[in-house]
């Protein structure tokens, strides 16, 4: 995994400084310096928001290297001829969040977030709500979040 950090993630370029498709602010200060591999998320939350943005670009290296090696599929994450349209992203909760503020707090180095992603395919409306895991590991001196699976509570 160390080495994918070098690799520039960023196949596509947003066409202008518009908010970035995880819904923070532009694509230019938010996802895309993670996703060039400029940047390490600092959390659980950030790493998911930019696994959405990955996947809205169909970038398909960025989504491979912050998926925990033990979990990653063999197939392909993203089709080569993919027609999902993505529409939005909604953080419902970062579980690590609610504990800290409860002083539960039981591991630093895991976190859950609770998301609702909307996306349409051949002109149909669908959505996603998962509930991912994330792990955090130490690679050569760099913390690094991964993303390790997901249930769907709905």
């Amino acid at each position: 995994m160390a080495d994918n950090c070098k690799i520039p993630f960023l196949q596509t370029i947003m066409p202008s400084p518009s908010t970035c498709p995880c819904g923070g602010a532009t694509f230019a200060t938010c996802c895309a310096p993670l996703l060039a591999g400029e940047a390490v998320p600092p959390s659980a939350e950030s790493l998911m928001r930019s696994r959405y943005t990955a996947y809205t670009l169909g970038n398909e290296a960025y989504l491979r290297a912050t998926w925990h090696p033990s979990t990653v599929p063999a197939e392909p994450i993203v089709g080569e001829n993919e027609q999902t349209r993505w529409l939005g992203l909604e953080i419902k909760s970062a579980l690590r969040l609610r504990k800290r503020q409860a002083n539960l707090l039981e591991s630093p180095d895991a976190d859950t977030v609770e998301f609702v992603a909307r996306y349409k395919i051949g002109g149909r409306a669908h959505r996603l709500h998962e509930v991912s895991r994330f792990v955090r590991e130490t690679n050569d001196g760099v913390a690094r979040w991964y993303y390790l699976d997901g249930s769907f509570p709905d």
